[in-house]
This record gives C-alpha cells, structure tokens and sequence, in this order.
C-alpha cells in the first residue's frame, strides 16, 4: 500500500511543478483537468499523512511499554489502543482512497427520465420519481435546473431532462441509470388488478465546451414554434430548438425558454453530455471494459430495480437487496438506496484491485 501511495506522492508533485508551467496554463483543457486530479490526490496524501501519524503515535507508545516504565505504563496502554484503532480507520480510508477514481467523480450531471411501457401508469410513475430524485438532490445541498419537459395528456411526464449541480451530484445519482419498473394498482384498475409499467433513466456527466468539440458543419439547427398538450401553440414566436448531431444521429429538442438562444444553449448543453456519454461507450467497448459494476453499461435497457407498491418493498436487482416503506423513499428517502450500493460497488472493485 506505502508503494501505491508514494507513487500518488511523485505524481503529486509533478503536477503541483505543472500548474505553474505557463504552456500548461494556457491550455484551459489540461490546466482544469490537473486542478481536479490534484485536488483528488490533496485529499488522499492528508489522508496518508495521518496514517503517518498514527503509526508513529503506535511505535512511540510500544517504546514506552518496552521500556519497563511502570509509571506510564497505564498512559502508553491507552495511547496505544486508540493509535491501533486510529490505524485500522484511516487503513481501511486509505484502501477505498486508493481504487481507481471515476473521471466524471465532482462533476454535475443532467438527467433524463422518460416513460416506457405501461401507458398512463409510466407516465404517472417518470413524475413522481422525478418528484423523488428533485428533493433527494435538494436534501443534499445539490441544485436543480429543469431543461425540458413533456407533459402527457392525462398527467405525468412523457420526459422531463435537468440537470442536478453540486460536486457531489455524480456519486448521488450515477446508479440511476437505467429501467425503474413499478408494479401497482391504477386508480383507474377497477377490477383491482396489479399492472407493470417502466420508465428509463439515463445520468449523464456533464461536459463543458472544453470536454467536447462540436463542429459547426456537423450540426443541423432547425427553429420552430413551441407547442404544447393537444399540439395547440404556447407562443407565436419561432423559438424552439432541435439540433441534429450529423456523424452520430443524435437529435436533442429544446422549447421551454421563450428565448430562442436561450433554447439553443441548453439543447447544446444537452448535446454535449450525450456526446460524452457517447464517446465513453465507445471507449469502454474498445477496452473491453462495458463497466459491469454497480453502475452497469448505462444502458435503458438493463432493469435495475422494482418498485412493488402492493408489498410496499423496492428492489434492487444488482445487489439483491430490499428496501421497505415506498412512500418515504418516493418523498425522496433514496439515501439507504444509493450507500448500499456505493459500499457494494466499493467492494467489487476492491475484489478486482
């Protein structure tokens, strides 16, 4: 372990000496991503350093009980119980601190919710775990920013995409990802039957215009006026958006602002962060790494939990776990949820380090 450490220690240092290189300042780039790896690195060597510490606080009171002093016998036994216990904490710190870091670790993520199957019921249920996730964030000093919505005729949400900022917005939400099927009774179910419906998740990181070039010429901007339920028009202005990444066929659709450039920055905001997520698939693929822990592929498609209102219980089906009292979780109560399985994914990579 001292060896992997020392080795975070020279790289350290190295990028401390690279900060106040000129050349480095003048690439924003690679200047902001050595700030972020050397604010990781900061935490992790005071981290060492009381590790340090520790263990000169334990030779020293094994020196005091070897030395035959009766009078501080008592003292050194006391010191030396809390230095081992001390040890063992900040060793098992050190050993989490030490796994590879996630690259998108501290940074904001949008959020995409959208129904799936099941009708009216997924359109009721992408609302009300829109509700959930909105005061989960607010209950961690994260802030919310609505991108876009589309309201289903009958109420709840066909979509709805924001974005949650805070530094730690990406290890709230990075195990969302993917589909959230509910099993309930409609209000409308007369015969009081159970029905299965689905919404999907995707979280993805946000990425700055540093993190991701966009040509102009691979870019498609149609303008066109904003409309709402029923298709009847919200305003007479042409002011929504729908850009259209050529090479990749991504189409993102903005036209909530009343102001044309303002849709068109969130939509390129959007863009940009699917873009991302894009170009890491595509880089996990080739690694042959499609990120099998507790975070999955990402993918819509991969069913990561189950929330069965009649026995009142969620399941998670990556760690095989249950959780109890659904309308409290529902109210935002993911807390139990997201530290079982950052523990549980801890420990995988642990097994694999």
């Amino acid at each position: 372990m001292q060896a992997k450490v020392q080795k975070l220690v020279t790289e350290f240092e190295t990028i401390e000496k690279e900060l106040s290189n000129p050349e480095v300042i003048a690439d924003l780039k690679r200047f902001r991503e050595l700030r972020i790896r050397h604010a990781q690195l900061s935490t992790d060597i005071d981290l060492f350093h009381a590790y340090l510490t520790a263990s000169k606080n334990l030779a020293d009171a094994e020196a005091t009980l070897a030395s035959g002093d009766a009078d501080l016998r008592e003292l050194a036994e006391e010191e030396k119980s809390e230095a081992k216990a001390k040890l063992a904490e900040l060793e098992a710190q050190l050993k989490v601190a030490l796994l590879p870091k996630d690259p998108n670790e501290g940074k904001n993520v949008i959020i995409e919710i959208r129904a799936g199957t099941g009708g009216e019921e997924a359109a009721l249920f992408a609302a009300e775990l829109a509700r959930a996730y909105f005061r989960f964030a607010e209950d961690n000093g994260l802030k919310i920013e609505l991108m876009g919505k589309s309201e289903a005729d009958a109420g709840g949400l066909k979509e709805i995409i924001f974005k949650v900022a805070g530094s730690s917005a990406y290890s709230k939400f990075k195990f969302e990802a993917g589909t959230h099927r509910v099993q309930r009774i409609p209000a409308t179910e007369a015969k009081g039957r159970i029905h299965t419906s689905a919404v999907t998740v995707a979280v993805l990181p946000e990425a700055e215009e540093l993190d991701i070039t966009i040509k102009p010429e691979d870019i498609r901007v149609d303008i066109f006026c904003s409309s709402g339920p029923g298709g009847q028009s919200v305003n007479t202005t042409y002011s929504a958006i729908r850009i259209t990444h050529l090479p990749t066929g991504i189409v993102v659709s903005q036209q909530d602002e009343k102001s044309q450039t303002k849709n068109k920055a969130k939509a390129m905001q959007v863009l940009r962060s699917r873009l991302l997520a894009h170009e890491e698939a595509i880089a996990s693929k080739e690694r042959g790494d499609l990120r099998s822990g507790m975070i999955g592929s990402g993918d819509r498609s991969e069913k990561i939990r189950t929330y069965n209102f009649p026995q009142d219980r969620i399941t998670d089906h990556r760690i095989g776990q249950n959780f109890s009292n659904l309308p409290k979780i529902m109210d935002g109560d993911l807390g139990d949820i997201v530290e079982a399985l950052a523990e549980a994914d801890i420990s995988e990579k642990m097994k694999s380090n």
